[in-house]
């Protein structure tokens, strides 16, 4: 969901510029003077525990981020002659968006979509672990490591299994954000290699 209302939002920004670019920019900055884990909370506490807290939260966190990127992206493309081109042939916004913005920023959409996918995973972890994510009977990862806590000292396995199957499962999706990175960007001297 993050991931689609950023593109837009960005996309819009980029190419609209002025007051939409501000005002667009100045939300994403007020997120950012949040601390995620305290904002986290805050949401947690606001909604109640829960799954619902768990995704109200992720998505407030991984949004701001992801808005700047693709607005950034996106001025990187609107400058560019073929846009320009397309703009004097008498296309509208929607149209260079979709025909022309898209295609050319969708690496960074990818990139940043398994980015937001290994920091929802370490929100969910972290709220779940301290009591205001997923409650039982449903399981977490981070309630996992939570409730092994309680057992560190005489079965230290029932916490430190699911923190390194929790890190693991971060690591992967990170290495596929990399993977994705250097498969979709051709002009980057790592996949030339």
């Amino acid at each position: 969901m993050s991931t689609l209302l950023a593109t837009a939002i960005g996309i819009a920004a980029g190419l609209m510029g002025g007051p939409v670019e501000v005002l667009s920019m100045r939300i994403a900055d007020g997120l950012f003077a949040f601390p995620a884990m305290l904002l986290s909370i805050l949401v947690a506490t606001i909604v109640g525990a829960g799954e619902v807290a768990a995704i109200a939260s992720i998505f407030i966190i991984t949004l701001p981020l992801m808005m700047r990127v693709f607005r950034g992206a996106t001025r990187d493309v609107v400058h560019r002659d073929f846009v320009t081109a397309s703009a004097v042939g008498g296309a509208r916004g929607l149209r260079i968006a979709v025909r022309h913005v898209l295609p050319n920023i969708g690496g960074a959409v990818a990139v940043q979509a398994t980015y937001a996918a290994s920091i929802a995973m370490l929100i969910e972890g972290g709220l779940s672990f301290l009591g205001f994510g997923v409650v039982p009977p449903a399981a977490s990862l981070g309630s996992l490591v939570q409730e092994g806590s309680a057992y560190l000292t005489v079965y230290p396995w029932l916490a430190l299994v699911p923190g390194a199957v929790l890190a693991a499962a971060i690591l992967s999706v990170n290495l596929v954000g990399d993977g994705l990175r250097d498969a979709l960007d051709p002009r980057d001297e790592r996949s030339m290699s």
